[in-house]
């Protein structure tokens, strides 16, 4: 049993700095600010989770496992919430979508 605790961990820690690269690579590579900030909330926050609950896993103990447990709903809560209000002041601040963008919604008249 316990080499299969030690197998599901480390498979969750493996996915979850696989997901944190990729949040990395995504900060460094994608266009403007609006794609760089999807990247490091979604995928970092996955990739946080899941070594999170790996950490809660590998302690063993039940009160260890239920902080790690809570600090991952605690970033499924905020970072959508504070990606969100960083991009509406980011568009307000004026900052451009790149040139592959496609459409502008933010700008969009609203519809009656």
């Amino acid at each position: 049993m316990e080499i299969l605790l030690a197998l599901v961990v480390a498979a969750m820690l493996v996915s979850g700095g696989i997901f944190t690269f990729l949040a990395a690579v995504g900060v460094v590579r994608l266009p403007d600010v609006y794609t760089r900030m999807h990247a490091a909330s979604k995928a970092g926050t996955v990739g946080s989770g899941l070594m999170l609950i790996a950490a809660g896993l590998y302690a063993g103990e039940f009160a260890t496992l239920a902080r790690a447990f809570a600090g991952f709903v605690f970033f499924i809560l905020t970072a959508p919430v504070a990606a969100h209000l960083v991009a509406k002041a980011a568009h307000q601040a004026g900052y451009r979508l790149s040139r592959r963008t496609v459409c502008d919604e933010m700008r969009l008249p609203p519809k009656k």
